[in-house]
């Protein structure tokens, strides 16, 4: 069977492309990078995007915003609506919606803004590991099917969902219909740091568009892709299944849990995962 082609898209000041190419091609999907200054029709020859995480254009203005104005955005808007998934990485995630494909609901109208981390006593860039938690009501493709607690990794200084949107703020009252929200390891919401890394009110940690079939989605599934990334000590499961791959001898090779989101690009042919 022909393998899915998957573009990561690059813009000057990313640097997470790598990582990202070799997750895609971890879980069984061919992949290339499209540059910012390449023709933008060269999109059309792919099923699906991931913008990778980063400080695109050294996060100007506002983080994305640069970016967002693109030629090659303006190529992926066209792809997007044409039914093919984004996946968007902490700085991808703000490119996202800044162009508007984040909630997607009028074109080229910014509903959401991405906002400076508010939580008590620091201030700026926030790394580390968290949990996160899918959203059992939404038609996110990206998170169809994930209902367990995974940990996973956020680095970003402006990761914090904000929105005047009525229809969507009554929408994220309900965390069953959030795509993904940061939560306690036994799946409650994180309402406060450090579970909820950035002060995103209901804990929103991704945020879907054009129905659901793009993803804004904060921290970074590649940082936590393979099992060894995965911290010894960390609690849940995942923890469990580290220590059982160590005690095997496999968990060079052993999948981690943030595998599952690109993953989901290999459903648009039916393509095993490796």
């Amino acid at each position: 069977m022909t393998q899915l082609r998957i573009a990561v898209l690059q813009f000057p000041g990313l640097n997470c492309e790598e990582e990202t190419l070799r997750v895609l091609r971890f879980a069984g999907l061919d992949s290339a990078l499209v540059r910012w200054n390449e023709d933008p029709t060269r999109l059309r020859d792919f099923a699906g995007f991931v913008i990778p995480g980063g400080f695109s254009y050294q996060d100007r203005v506002r983080a994305g915003a640069i970016a967002s104005k693109s030629p090659l955005i303006e190529g992926l808007v066209r792809e997007a609506e044409s039914g093919k998934p984004v996946l968007g990485i902490c700085n991808g995630a703000q490119i996202l919606v800044e162009s508007g494909l984040v909630p997607g609901r009028e074109a080229g109208r910014v509903d959401v803004a991405m906002t400076r981390n508010r939580v008590p006593h620091r201030e700026g860039y926030k790394s580390g590991w968290v949990h996160v938690r899918a959203g059992r009501q939404t038609n996110c493709f990206f998170t169809e099917g994930l209902d367990e607690v995974f940990p996973i990794v956020v680095g970003h200084a402006e990761g914090r969902f904000l929105t005047q949107d009525p229809e969507l703020i009554d929408r994220l009252a309900d965390p069953d219909r959030r795509a993904a929200y940061y939560c306690h390891p036994d799946g409650r919401v994180a309402e406060d740091y450090p579970a909820n890394p950035n002060g995103s009110a209901g804990g929103v940690a991704g945020l879907e568009g054009l129905d659901g079939q793009v993803l804004a989605f904060m921290p970074h599934p590649e940082r936590a892709a393979w099992l060894w990334q995965v911290p010894e000590d960390i609690e849940g499961p995942w923890g469990e299944r580290r220590a059982a791959a160590v005690a095997r001898g496999n968990i060079a090779d052993a999948p981690g849990p943030g595998l599952a989101l690109v993953q989901a690009f290999c459903r648009l042919r039916g393509v095993g995962g490796s």
